[in-house]
């Protein structure tokens, strides 16, 4: 089916904390929402319960939905909590303990009794099979079938469900992977196989098969979800294809991801992202910090020349949360994002050495912050927002949750009371806490990068993105803040943007100079079949469809590599001088020099395949109203620790006008957000239904 302009769009989007799908009717610009409560351990119930009041509430017929894209948490929470298949492993012999070992990196030199992430698929499930292919692709020992079938009987009487295959340098030839493959299927035919030169087809061993591990333990789980979601779909009456959101930014069939599960990890953030790029867009913002906060969990991505930048190395389920190198590490394409800090559930505590602090640990949906009222009794952030009068008890999440202040003050009365302080003066250390935390983050990421992040425009989503913008952005020294419509169900919104796409990536290394361009070109010419037949799988047209390249290139010796945008072209000798040149200006733009002399190599090609950007810009945009911009209350709130609460004006945000402009403190609420205007800030009603909040500079 054709992306041009379908009647009505879907997108539903799973939280730790919250559900969310909006539907967009691009005849009309006409957009609907329903926010609730993620259910466990079976996700989809509250999928297919808030489609049903969504096609209720917004007189939705379901015959006029023709395309669904879904985004889950349901991969990484389930990396997150070690709940996925029982998975086992083959691995070229001598090599199994491969993901044990790791590499020579450790993420904190002084931590003498440091902890690694414990591997997926533990040692006993892990089985060395006689095997050797060379770095050039030839076989130095050929495959034991024999041992293979052994090692399958072993897996029966284990009650395996998923297996992982992972020899040594199958990127370059896949044939004993193949055969492995052939053998384990007819063998165990009930059992999900993952295979290395499908799933992470690239050099460096370790992360190849961490990733390869990763994507069969979740396959199993994703395979039952993905079952229950498109019946469910077809049982309202929906008969559109279902589209899942990558963490890469782009869309892919429901086989696609059966297949690769893994590069789902981080589907639901990539939203946020994509949602903060098109708003900043809109507004004319090229530099953007689209910063998502949620229930759980906090994130940010930077634009770069007004693009989002893509990594292929990752981490998931840390050890210690914010240090890198604790975690499972993944190659897969996903947007580079970091996780700055805490979510709205997240728990407030005091760490080993008696200081305050927030998370990791969150009270999700259930039990859910103390003031949801339903078991909860930590402290957490959505509780702090409360007590400082930041939230409305009676409109939170439209009313649809009655929040609790009295629950609230008693969650905190212990961890106020141990550092001889108000609940309102804990509640807003909570608050700036989490906010400076964030703030640093962010800031160590732009240097890490070269950004001046105090030219950023921040564009904040989530749930709670809104309320916390404010303090992020000062901490920062941004004075911009865009706050879009919706901006409480960002990450599903930004769903929408995203084009059907995917990408394969084959590792290739040479010297420039000593390039088979023959084989170079066959390679390439391979990446696009596969990418093409699956984007053309999702209704997208040949005639549709783009392809670029990117070639990871690095200086001879080198450990690490450059990412360089190459034409897809069929390539030349002539080629091969415009690599060079092409390398030398990213690394030159990385580095501020060059190593003259030194020869040059291609390592990875990666070839991405992409429909066009869905058209949601051409959808009518509501007329603002007529405005009724005067205050529908006053309440008290803590903006300072030292001075009293100040009463503060209440706006809600479907009644303002086009024209409307105010100088903060105030605070602004919608049915699935609140923005907290601090004193300083003024805000305005900007294009595309936006608040522009901006900060007043000395």
């Amino acid at each position: 089916m054709s992306m041009a302009t379908p009647p009505t769009l879907l997108a539903v989007d799973i939280g730790g904390t919250f559900t969310d799908l909006v539907a967009l009717d691009i005849a009309s610009g006409r957009i609907a929402v329903e926010k609730l409560l993620t259910t466990y351990p079976d996700p989809s119930a509250a999928v297919l319960e808030g489609l049903a009041g969504l096609l209720e509430t917004a007189c939705l017929a379901p015959e006029s939905i023709r395309y669904v894209v879904h985004g889950t948490t349901l991969i990484t929470n389930t990396l997150i909590e070690r709940t996925g298949a029982k998975t086992a492993l083959l691995a070229t012999e001598g090599f199994r303990d491969a993901v044990e070992i790791g590499n020579e990196g450790r993420y904190d030199m002084y931590d003498l009794a440091l902890k690694k992430p414990t591997p997926l698929a533990e040692r006993r499930l892990r089985f060395d099979l006689p095997e050797r292919m060379l770095a050039d692709g030839r076989v130095w020992t050929p495959l034991d079938e024999a041992r293979a079938r052994e090692i399958c009987a072993v897996l029966r009487a284990e009650a395996i469900d998923s297996v992982a295959i992972c020899f040594l340098h199958a990127y370059t030839n896949p044939a004993h992977e193949l055969a492995a493959l052939a053998i384990v299927g007819q063998e165990l035919p009930e059992i999900s196989i993952s295979v290395s030169h499908q799933v992470a087809p690239g050099m460096r061993e370790y992360l190849r098969a961490s990733t390869t591990i990763a994507n069969a333990y979740v396959q199993p789980i994703t395979e039952r979800y993905m079952r229950r979601v498109e019946t469910g779909l077809q049982g309202c009456g929906i008969d559109a294809p279902l589209n899942i959101m990558l963490s890469s930014g782009g869309t892919t069939t429901v086989k696609a991801a059966r297949a690769f599960p893994v590069r789902l990890v981080e589907s639901g953030p990539a939203g946020g992202a994509l949602a903060g790029l098109y708003w900043g867009r809109l507004l004319g913002e090229k530099d953007v910090l689209a910063f998502d906060m949620g229930g759980t969990t906090a994130k940010a991505a930077l634009t770069r020349e007004g693009e989002l930048s893509i990594s292929h190395q990752s981490e998931v389920a840390h050890v210690h949360r914010f240090k890198r190198g604790s975690g499972l590490p993944l190659m897969v394409p996903m947007i580079e994002m970091i996780e700055i800090g805490a979510g709205g559930g997240s728990i407030a505590h005091l760490n080993p050495l008696g200081l305050p602090a927030v998370g990791p640990r969150s009270a999700g949906s259930a039990p859910g912050p103390a003031s949801y009222g339903i078991g909860g009794m930590n402290p957490t952030v959505t509780d702090a927002d409360l007590l400082l009068g930041y939230l409305n008890p009676d409109y939170f999440a439209g009313g649809g949750i009655k929040l609790d202040t009295a629950a609230a003050r008693q969650s905190f009365a212990d961890l106020a009371a141990s550092l001889d302080l108000s609940l309102e003066q804990m509640a807003w250390g909570v608050h700036q806490l989490v906010n400076e935390n964030m703030a640093a983050a962010a800031r160590v990421h732009a240097a890490e990068r070269g950004l001046e992040i105090r030219r950023y425009c921040l564009v904040a989503t989530g749930g709670a993105g809104p309320a916390h913008a404010c303090g992020v952005a000062k901490g920062l020294g941004i004075s911009r803040i865009i706050i879009p419509p919706l901006a409480g169900v960002g990450s599903a919104f930004g769903f929408l943007t995203a084009p059907i796409a995917f990408d394969f990536t084959r590792s290739y290394v040479a010297k420039l100079s000593e390039l088979n361009l023959t084989e170079l070109n066959d390679i390439l010419a391979n990446l696009e079949r596969e990418g093409r037949d699956i984007v053309e799988a999702a209704g997208v047209p040949s005639s549709d469809i783009s392809v670029r390249l990117q070639i990871d290139m690095r200086y001879v010796g080198q450990g690490y590599e450059v990412r360089v945008p190459f034409p897809m072209e069929t390539l030349t000798e002539r080629h091969i001088r415009q690599m060079q040149s092409a390398f030398e200006d990213e690394y030159r733009a990385f580095y501020g020099q060059l190593a003259d002399g030194v020869a040059i190599e291609a390592v990875n090609w990666r070839v991405l395949i992409s429909g066009p950007t869905p058209d949601i810009e051409s959808a009518p945009q509501a007329e603002p109203p007529a405005g009724n911009d005067a205050p529908v209350a006053f309440r008290p709130v803590l903006f300072e620790p030292e001075t009293a609460p100040q009463e503060t004006p209440i706006y809600r945000r479907e009644q303002l006008g086009g024209a409307w402009s105010a100088a903060g403190p105030l605070i602004i609420e919608e049915a699935a957000s609140t923005t907290v205007v601090a004193p300083g800030w003024s805000a305005q009603a900007a294009a595309g239904g936006c608040l522009l909040l901006t900060r007043e500079t000395a």
